[in-house]
């Protein structure tokens, strides 16, 4: 093969990818079946496959058992606020952008009690095992489900407290800075890393999707002069949320 020039399932991708693009195949339309892609680009059957695993990677195509490989319909990507002062507004960036009257949004959350991981205890700056209060999130947009949320706060800070509960309580919901200023801790500092990687199964069964999707994993940690008060991890869909950040200048 010359420099510069694409292996066959590259290429036979490369055509697809640009017919689904333009809309020579809309969303719900059946891709062609491995025989007529190795009809029509004149390929092998294992040139014809990888192509079509391609495809499937990249979420622009989906399987259906019995039925085909479809064109997947690819919505318009919504925006999700991260930064400038709404991060630390009241509840939150999305439960704020939720009470849009526009925008029908829902949330539903447990709590219970754990040792942290390590990988958590660092980001928490305890001893890896130390007591947590660990609490899921699923998140919602017109019914949909839009992002996943997993918080750990340390019980020495919280733990028999009235915001030991996040989501239970006099301040149930309001947020990670209310919460904490009710028990004199004062957040000044949030910490924000970005990462993609693809979506797991038990993640993307809750999200829809197909395991293997990207997702966008935000993991955030707020401080208050200097100790971490909560971490959590944040889990978008990438195919259908952007995170947006604007920051004020001082």
């Amino acid at each position: 093969m010359a420099f510069g020039e694409q292996p066959a399932y590259l290429r036979v991708a490369g055509d697809l990818r640009q017919k689904i693009f333009d809309g020579v195949l809309p969303p719900h339309s059946r891709l062609p079946s491995q025989a007529k892609i190795r009809a029509q680009y004149g390929v092998s059957d294992t040139v014809a496959l990888e192509a079509r695993k391609i495809l499937m990677a990249e979420g622009l195509v989906e399987g259906r058992s019995g039925s085909g490989t479809y064109v997947r319909e690819m919505p318009e990507p919504a925006r999700v606020l991260r930064a400038g002062n709404r991060v630390l507004g009241v509840g939150g960036p999305f439960r704020q952008e939720q009470a849009d009257e526009q925008v029908k949004g829902s949330w539903e959350s447990c709590s219970e009690q754990q040792e942290a991981a390590p990988a958590v205890a660092a980001r928490l700056r305890i001893e890896p095992g130390g007591r947590v209060m660990c609490t899921r999130y699923v998140y919602r947009t017109d019914g949909e489900p839009a992002m996943l949320s997993t918080s750990w706060e340390p019980l020495t800070l919280t733990g028999r407290t009235p915001v030991m509960l996040p989501e239970e309580g006099p301040l149930a919901g309001q947020g990670v800075v209310e919460r904490m200023a009710a028990i004199d801790v004062v957040v000044d500092n949030v910490l924000e890393e970005v990462a993609a990687r693809p979506g797991r199964a038990d993640e993307m069964a809750v999200l829809g999707g197909v395991a293997g999707h990207c997702v966008l994993v935000i993991a955030r940690t707020f401080c208050a002069s200097g100790l971490a008060v909560e971490t959590a991890d944040v889990v978008i869909p990438a195919d259908r949320f952007h995170a947006v950040y604007h920051l004020p200048v001082r």
